[in-house]
């Protein structure tokens, strides 16, 4: 019998379909603290959660004959994921769950924005009868900037092309077919979006790209009458900046369902009368619920029974059936990925891989692989991994060529990503030295070599004395040390390129004071594991 143990409030469906399954009985024990947990949770074989649990290390560190977690959501901030890993337990999630329900708030939020809902109500409800003071606007005809265009995202697009309204999309990584398909435009920038929009919905992960990514001047460039839904994550925009935009009239209205902390500390929005807040609601349906627990409880079934596994957001590594030399290029490939999404600019549209000299006699799968998920997962709010980088690729409608060539090109072997976009082709070459130690040896044009490790910065800039020194001078200023420095020139074009491994993350201010530098054309910040 496989006891599976649930520890949140899980929608009784999700319990009652493990009850019916052959071999399976579930229990459930919500409320229990950390200490209880550890006592009890080696006797189980499966554990479904939600937000509330914390699995620590702690509560693995005797987990018995436990196979796997399964959380019933998306956010799996409250698993120990590399303990779970070490220990080779199972971790999934849902992400599909609420798909729909946080789709449906956006229109919800949107609807309330035009339609003045709340202050009318409440005004109702003290007993006014002000219906001039809360004329509406339709959603007909409006143009409508969706920024982030994926499942959640093109969701939002059907919708609301229901509503009759425009939809012009932007994604930072690549638009699915299916959205130029509907017949969405396409905009090269979110500042396209910006200018002509007149509501925007945010649907992008929170990383370093996206982190106040609309801000004082983004709203600038916003019509007066715009106005702007946000049921992704909190600190996309700068809530600080929004609630200036919003008392100054330089946007019509906001609607948020996220916050940078949650609860909220910034409480603009209580003094805001045109700002709509719900306390992150974009999941809370009944249906919502109900999808997440019956699919936790299936797809943490399947796994323990030895079926299909589903949604792995830690698959088994690869193993030690593949050669070392293949696992080390499958490392620098991972870490040539990571570089790459930062470097990038615009969507891509082709990607091509070639290996060459030993490297390329191999099965390379697990390297093409390693790099996929290297490349993608700054750019999705789920954990990318062997398991789910093949669907993630196809829903953007990415895909990558292979190229082999025994002969060896000035090393022994080497590997070379080349993603181009719609604005810029990059390239970066990389090898494995003897004791597994990974290079990078040329971006671009520019020959170079460093160590692609912890937080690296790449710096394009023009060729002239003393940017080495300066570059120096401000990381040391903020203490931060240089570890490996590559220095790359183009004696043509009179330009060059600087890419250093440091000890630690640069600051916002070193990094604006590094930008003001007059020789510094573009700045790339990109935190390697």
């Amino acid at each position: 019998m496989f006891k599976i143990l649930i520890t949140d409030k899980l929608a009784q469906e999700g319990i009652d379909l493990i009850a019916s399954m052959d071999g399976f009985e579930p229990v459930v024990k919500t409320g229990i603290s950390e200490d209880e947990l550890c006592e009890i949770i080696g006797d189980y074989d499966g554990l479904i959660i939600r937000s509330a649990t914390q699995v620590t290390a702690k509560v693995l560190e005797n987990s018995g004959k436990l196979k796997g977690i399964a959380r019933a959501g998306v956010g799996v901030d409250n698993i120990d994921i590399p303990a779970a890993t070490r220990k080779g337990i199972l971790v999934m999630n849902t992400p599909g769950g609420n798909t729909l329900s946080a789709a449906e708030h956006t229109m919800a939020l949107m609807l309330s924005l035009s339609r003045n809902i709340v202050p009318a109500c409440t005004s109702l409800k003290a007993g006014a009868w002000d219906r001039k003071k809360y004329m509406g606007n339709q959603l007909n005809s409006k143009t409508l900037g969706v920024i982030g265009l994926g499942r959640i995202g093109m969701a939002v697009v059907k919708m609301a092309l229901g509503f009759n309204m425009k939809v012009i999309g932007y994604d930072p990584f690549a638009v699915p077919q299916t959205a130029i398909d509907l017949g969405v435009e396409v905009a090269k920038s979110p500042e396209d979006i910006y200018a002509v929009a007149d509501y925007i919905t945010l649907h992008v992960p929170r990383n370093e790209q996206t982190t106040n990514m609309i801000s004082t001047e983004q709203f600038k460039m916003m019509k007066p009458t715009a106005r702007i839904i946000n049921c992704a994550r909190g600190g996309i925009i700068n809530e600080d900046a929004l609630y200036k935009a919003l008392e100054e009239g330089q946007i019509a209205g906001a609607a948020l369902d996220v916050f940078n902390e949650e609860p909220p500390k910034n409480t603009g929005f209580s003094t805001a009368p045109n700002c709509v807040v719900t306390p992150h609601l974009g999941a809370s349906t009944q249906e919502a619920q109900i999808e997440v627990a019956v699919e936790a409880a299936k797809i943490l079934a399947d796994a323990i029974k030895g079926g299909p596994i589903q949604n792995a957001l830690n698959a088994p590594s690869m193993g030690a059936s593949i050669p070392q030399k293949v696992l080390a290029y499958a490392d620098l490939a991972k870490r040539i990925g990571n570089i790459m999404n930062s470097i990038v600019e615009g969507q891509i549209q082709d990607i091509k891989l070639e290996y060459r000299g030993s490297i390329a006699t191999k099965d390379v799968s697990a390297v093409t692989t390693a790099f996929s998920i290297g490349l993608l997962e700054p750019s999705f709010d789920v954990p990318v991994n062997m398991v789910n980088v093949g669907v993630l690729a196809k829903e953007r409608g990415i895909s990558i060529d292979e190229m082999k060539n025994d002969k060896a090109k000035g090393v022994s072997s080497s590997f070379t990503a080349i993603v181009t976009t719609d604005k810029v082709t990059r390239k970066i070459t990389g090898t494995v030295y003897a004791q597994d130690v990974m290079r990078i040896i040329a971006i671009d044009d520019f020959l170079l070599e460093f160590a692609p490790a912890g937080p690296v910065m790449v710096i394009y800039n023009e060729d002239k004395p003393g940017v080495i020194g300066a570059v120096g001078s401000i990381c040391g200023k903020y203490g931060v040390n240089i570890g490996t420095m590559g220095v790359g020139h183009n004696t043509e074009k009179g330009t060059a390129i600087l890419a250093v491994n440091l000890d630690k993350t640069l600051d916002s201010d070193a990094i604006a004071e590094l930008k003001e530098l007059d020789f510094v054309n573009k700045l790339y910040l990109c935190n390697l594991s």
